[in-house]
């Protein structure tokens, strides 16, 4: 009898402790705080703007579901668990939701609290846990990801990539590994290792002292942007400062909750820029743009980086924002050999994360001969959202696919894009609908303006 007694208690015993482990949550170290969960009223404005519940059209992947589950798991009603790490887990980031709110409801810092939680506190399966580790310790490193590029270009240019694709092989391997592959551009080797130097001094009358941040796909995909960039700059009255030292923004890892890695990224940032005595420090990318302004928050907890962090992020500025505060001073000449279209692809965390719209059209009005058009769902997310194209390539194929149709809807002869991921998503959906488009950056479109160059369309 005491022995049957014993085991009822040890199974009981058991059942408690499994109960608890069910129901552990979010640990002490900054949850998703509930004065800012309770600011949300649940009225759904933010779900017709959410990207990835009008793709996958459930309640708890919409920015109202995943606050419901937030404030369950503040409250012990709900466990932090691989079925609801999912919900997490398919938030882009966009911020659509913070624009369109009604009352105000501060979803970004709640999203940014939530994944490290996750990060840390939620086991991923080994292949999940491969793959990611696969994009964290590759792409936020330039000096890594170069070496890799010479292999891949021999894979573009002795046939296999074609062989691959037109085979599907991959796609059936490892979907993910498919759309890491699908997205990947043209590379061509001079621009692995061109380097720019590290003063360049302003064209006749020098108005500011600026440092200029190089990115890491940026430098390596997109090398011609970084070049285009300095030219307006310094053809701007501006000496550009690019300190070598320089590594990535913490963009990647900060947007996936890799806080120890986001956190010693951005020190190297800081550090980088310490003694340049600039005016401001500009950046071309806008998702990187975003975190460059969260510094502030992402070494909160740093006591000898919090007061470098809020001083550095005080000089920010992305190039459109900056062009347009300070004004353009060169003489602009038509791009093309007639009078064109051009359309403007928002970049999320540049429209929603920055509030910077206006500024770019502005600078892009000014070229002449350029009418610019407008898309239907402008400020819809093109399904790039840093890595989520590789992580979560269904939602995103089917973003990717809405915002190319949008955008080649307008008539437009060229797409204007400030933003490296958003442009690779697009030329990628471009292709997949057999289209020819240019896709530029707005600075590359300011400098063949300033130079007299002319782009054919």
């Amino acid at each position: 009898m005491q022995s049957s007694q014993n085991e009822i208690k040890n199974t009981s015993f058991d059942f408690q402790t499994q109960l608890d482990k069910q129901l552990e949550g979010f640990d002490e170290k900054h949850p998703p705080k509930q004065d800012l969960i309770d600011t949300c009223v649940h009225c759904g404005f933010c779900l017709s703007t959410c990207p990835s519940y009008r793709v996958i059209g459930k309640e708890m992947d919409s920015p109202r579901g995943r606050i419901y589950l937030m404030d369950a798991i503040n409250k012990g009603e709900a466990a932090l668990t691989e079925a609801t790490t999912e919900h997490f887990d398919s938030c882009l980031g966009c911020l659509a939701c913070v624009s369109t709110c009604p009352s105000g409801v501060e979803y970004d810092k709640l999203i940014a609290a939530t994944r490290p939680q996750v990060e840390r506190n939620q086991p991923r399966s080994l292949w999940d846990k491969l793959y990611r580790s696969l994009i964290f310790n590759l792409f936020p490193y330039p000096k890594r990801l170069r070496p890799l590029l010479m292999v891949l270009w021999l894979y573009q240019i002795s046939g296999l990539q074609k062989l691959i694709r037109g085979t599907g092989w991959l796609k059936f391997f490892s979907p993910r590994l498919a759309a890491m592959e699908s997205i990947l551009p043209n590379i061509k080797l001079q621009n692995l290792w061109q380097e720019l130097p590290d003063i360049i001094p302003a064209q006749n009358q020098k108005r500011y002292r600026v440092g200029m941040i190089l990115g890491c796909v940026q430098r390596l995909f997109f090398s011609p942007v970084n070049e285009a960039t300095a030219r307006v700059l310094t053809a701007n009255g501006c000496e550009v400062v690019i300190p070598k030292t320089q590594g990535c923004c913490a963009a990647l890892p900060a947007h996936q909750g890799q806080e120890n890695q986001a956190q010693a990224l951005a020190k190297q940032m800081i550090d980088s820029f310490a003694d340049t005595d600039v005016d401001y420090i500009i950046i071309n990318a806008a998702g990187c743009g975003h975190t460059l302004k969260e510094y502030a928050h992402i070494l909160q907890d740093d006591p000898e980086y919090k007061a470098k962090a809020e001083a550095f992020v005080a000089k920010v500025r992305d190039v459109n924002e900056f062009l347009a505060e300070v004004g353009l001073t060169a003489e602009l000449s038509p791009i093309t050999p007639e009078p064109t279209t051009l359309v403007y692809q928002d970049a999320c965390h540049l429209l929603h994360g920055q509030k910077i719209s206006l500024q770019p059209r502005q600078l892009l009005r000014n070229i002449p001969d350029i009418t610019l058009k407008e898309p239907v769902d402008a400020a819809l997310c093109c399904g790039s959202a840093g890595v989520y194209n590789m992580l979560q390539p269904q939602v995103a194929d089917e973003l990717g696919q809405q915002k190319v149709d949008n955008l080649l809807n307008t008539g437009a002869k060229m797409i204007a894009s400030s933003n490296p991921g958003c442009s690779l998503q697009i030329v990628k959906h471009l292709k997949l609908q057999g289209k020819e488009m240019k896709v530029k950056h707005p600075m590359e479109l300011l400098d063949a303006s300033i130079r007299g160059e002319k782009i054919e369309i």
